[in-house]
């Protein structure tokens, strides 16, 4: 198994999203690698968490991530957070992305969960992706 590749993964999915017209249409530059720090308020994008299995064979190492783009917003409803969850979802699915190491053989969806965070009025959509990578 190889974790190596895993830190370009996260720069690789970070630049596509904040590239990709569709998300900054609705987020402008609101994609973190992690929450913003103090109170919630606002609508942003968080990168969050990842979990790693080994998929290496004879030909190469290599690793599944499956990693979790999350949808923050305040706003009323449901429909603000569905809206940039399409965009994500349609931006990273099948995606071809150029890493800094290793290469990314795919990226598909895997499924998603909305919820109310707490009593708050705060909206949380986490996006779940599965990304095939291979260390060569």
């Amino acid at each position: 198994m190889s974790y190596g590749v895993s830190a370009a993964l996260q720069a690789a999915v970070y630049q596509h999203l904040a590239n990709d017209a569709s998300v900054t249409a609705l987020v402008g530059s609101n994609i973190h690698d992690d929450v913003p720090p103090g109170p919630l308020s606002g609508t942003f994008v968080s990168l969050g968490i990842e979990d790693v299995r080994d998929r290496s064979d004879k030909t190469a190492r290599g690793a599944l991530h499956i990693l979790t783009v999350s949808v923050i917003t305040d706003a009323a409803g449901f429909r603000t957070a569905k809206e940039i969850a399409v965009a994500i979802s349609d931006s990273l699915s099948d995606a071809a992305l150029a890493l800094g190491r290793g290469s990314l053989v795919y990226i598909r969806f895997d499924r998603a969960r909305a919820r109310r965070l707490g009593n708050s009025d705060t909206r949380r959509i986490d996006l779940r992706f599965h990304a095939r990578v291979d260390d060569t």
